[in-house]
């Protein structure tokens, strides 16, 4: 049974929805049959890294709300992060396009490593709070994963690696999913956001059930997530 998650490096809730679903996971018996597949989704594609700027001013600026706002809807992802095991780093985190991030997950994919360059890069992004858009970050990060730096060089200029990013973007599309996390389980249940892993266990028990019956309905389930213009409750 395959699970389908579309995520962005640049989405704290991303991150809480990652360890909620493995803890759910980690307690399904039947998890050795799950085949997680990443899916890029960038919720801000024409972000400029600014690696200097203060994140919480930037975000307040972008959104158009005081920065006292932006500071308390950090506070509400601090502390989902917090519940999810995740210190958040958000007062140092660097302002940065997530592209070349999803070109690195892109070729992780190619060795079944995806799943280890995700967590790579939300470390990088929420705790080390460095640039997710520098080479030399994510030749550092590559390398942790398993890839040489040769490796790493050649992703960051792939067209074809690209052309896999737009196509996870254009398939998200199509299903109507606007913000992530968002996670579909044997194309039949979409759930939304960063849901209790009580949830998750759940309808990775329904869909497991039923995972042969071939029926594609998607049914919504709504939870803490980003949106594709960068807004996250």
């Amino acid at each position: 049974m395959k699970v389908n998650i579309w995520s962005d490096i640049r989405c704290p809730f991303c991150y809480v929805g990652k360890r909620k679903f493995e803890k759910a996971l980690n307690q399904f018996p039947e998890a050795a049959g799950v085949q997680v597949e990443w899916h890029s989704f960038q919720l801000d594609p024409s972000i400029e890294t600014q690696a200097d700027r203060d994140p919480f001013e930037f975000f307040a600026e972008k959104k158009g709300i005081p920065l006292a706002q932006a500071e308390m809807m950090h506070t509400h992802a601090a502390n989902a992060g917090k519940e999810a095991g995740i210190d958040f780093n958000f007062r140092n985190q660097k302002v940065a396009n997530s592209f070349k991030g999803h070109l690195l997950i892109q070729l992780a994919k190619t060795r079944n490593r995806a799943n280890e360059m995700e967590e790579a890069l939300f470390k990088v992004q929420f705790i080390d709070a460095k640039n997710i858009d520098d080479e030399a970050t994510l030749i550092e990060t590559g390398e942790l994963v398993g890839f040489t730096v040769e490796e790493v060089k050649t992703a960051l200029q792939s067209d074809e690696l690209a052309y896999a990013v737009a196509q996870d973007m254009q398939m998200a599309s199509k299903l109507g999913i606007n913000s992530v996390p968002f996670f579909v389980f044997n194309d039949k249940y979409g759930v939304s956001g960063a849901q209790q892993p009580e949830l998750f266990l759940e309808i990775l028990q329904k869909s497991w059930q039923e995972f042969s019956a071939g029926d594609k309905g998607l049914q919504i389930i709504e939870g803490d997530r980003c949106d594709a213009e960068g807004n996250c409750d």
